[in-house]
């Protein structure tokens, strides 16, 4: 039984339709709204949609909404026209009258098949989202086609798409539309929706539906719940990886041939581990692999410019490359860095050491023994750690702010990515360089408490090192 603290959700879902011109991006609305790719068939021939097809918004287990996606509206004028010599002037029919008699009629059947599914559709559901290609100019058919959706007596929100193609006409439309009494009107681009797209469809919605208002204001606190949960795990995401390849050290013998075999070991476990945080975060956002197409991932140093260990990759993305960097073919590690970060000092190791006191100095003892024994610590470089947090936390923003109808291939854009140009480390990262065993990459991973509340944390300081004005948190 429901307390009074929670929402009171509605025993039947509100139904909606999405109705339009052919192929002004209907169902690609309702992949975005749903987050579900697979919804439909999206392409650019029009007439795509031939049938109705329903898709429901749920909290929880209750549907809240049931979006119906429609066949596109192909002749809007010819069903003008068709409907006036039905329904002559002088029988003095309403515009509900109107609509039945032509839905009673063999040309609904026929040529009008398609409008005839359309217009069934809008007297079922208790409101429309009339979806419109800005590119486009306002026409005579366009003007049609509200005047008779209008006729079937729902409130109708227009819902404005492609809005930032640089060949859009919003201004024109938002004019047109209030010419027809349409003052309620969303900008909504599904390929590349605001943040707080969702918040002001679903606002402005309320306004035409005031008996559901309270649904709809639950579905938006419920949309930015799920919005700010989806943001913090994929910083979580981020901040794992980071902490394994901080981490990372591989013991190696101190010989040319071992170094290089070793430092190739290193590369190649960093570059699986970040495909491993990519695939992540596209599964995480509902994204697929195939979003990547055309392009080769990290693994060859093609894609996202050149390779993750590259000192010119370092410089283009504009961080200071440290000396590990900057060694040429050594590009990307650092070699004997056993002391660093460590709360004992090398002196105090070594005495150690040189005494045989190895159990008080567990790990760290054993580490320096090795490296009296000849061996050398291989680990990643200040400023390749830095370039993977710039790499996905921009893949972050772009997930963000990608339709679900988008089909071109996902760009990241690191100039819009702060906080990771300095050359020091967050302190979460300087202490995971001196616990090699927090390393999932490693041989000797230990989980601890400790480790998974600095992952916490560091995840926490990422998400809000990239609140930038204008964004929606």
């Amino acid at each position: 039984m429901a307390t009074h603290n929670e929402p009171q959700l509605p025993a039947t879902p509100l139904e909606v339709a999405v109705v339009g011109h052919t192929n002004t991006g209907k169902t690609s609305l309702l992949r975005t709204l749903t987050r579900n790719p697979e919804f439909g068939e999206v392409n650019d021939s029009p007439g795509t949609t031939r049938h109705v097809e329903g898709i429901q918004l749920l909290i929880g287990e209750t549907p809240v909404i049931e979006f119906f996606d429609t066949p596109g509206i192909e002749d809007a004028i010819g069903l003008a026209d068709y409907i006036d010599r039905l329904c002559p002037r002088e029988e003095r029919l309403d515009a509900w009258e109107r609509i039945d008699r032509f839905l009673d009629s063999v040309e609904s059947r026929r040529r009008f098949e398609q409008e005839a599914r359309v217009l069934k559709k809008m007297l079922d559901v208790d409101a429309a989202l009339y979806v419109i290609d800005t590119r486009d100019p306002m026409l005579s058919k366009h003007k049609e086609e509200l005047a008779t959706l209008a006729s079937c007596g729902r409130p109708i929100l227009p819902v404005l798409n492609f809005t930032r193609h640089k060949y859009q006409r919003v201004d024109e439309w938002r004019e047109g539309l209030t010419r027809l009494a349409m003052h309620a009107i969303v900008e909504f681009d599904t390929v590349a929706p605001p943040l707080d797209g969702e918040d002001q469809l679903y606002e402005r919605l309320a306004v035409l539906l005031d008996r559901h208002a309270a649904t709809l204001r639950t579905l938006q606190d419920n949309i930015r719940t799920q919005r700010q949960q989806r943001r913090q795990e994929a910083y979580r995401l981020l901040a794992e990886l980071l902490v394994d390849v901080a981490a990372l050290r591989i013991s190696t013998p101190a010989n040319p041939a071992a170094l290089e075999e070793t430092t190739q070991v290193l590369r190649d476990l960093v570059r699986q581990r970040e495909q491993h945080c990519l695939q992540a975060l596209l599964t995480h956002y509902n994204f697929r692999r195939e979003d990547f197409l055309q392009h080769t991932l990290p693994l060859e140093g093609e894609r996202w410019g050149m390779d993750l260990f590259s000192p010119q990759t370092l410089k283009e993305a504009g961080i200071e490359v440290g000396k590990g960097a900057a060694a040429g073919a050594a590009a990307g590690f650092t070699v004997d860095l056993i002391t660093a970060g460590l709360s004992l000092g090398s002196g105090t190791l070594i005495g150690a050491a040189v005494g045989g006191a190895w159990q008080g100095l567990d790990r760290f003892g054993k580490r320096l023994l090795g490296k009296l024994r000849g061996y050398q610590e291989v680990t990643v470089d200040n400023s390749v750690i830095r370039l993977l947090a710039a790499r996905q936390t921009a893949l972050i923003q772009a997930l963000e702010q990608r339709g679900h109808a988008a089909r071109d291939p996902i760009t990241i854009d690191i100039d819009r990515v702060a906080g990771f140009h300095d050359a020091q480390l967050p302190d979460t990262l300087i202490e995971t360089r001196s616990n090699p065993q927090w390393s999932t990459l490693g041989d000797a991973f230990e989980p601890s408490v400790r480790r998974q509340r600095l992952i916490e944390r560091l995840a926490q300081t990422l998400g809000e090192s990239q609140i930038t004005e204008g964004q929606i948190t």
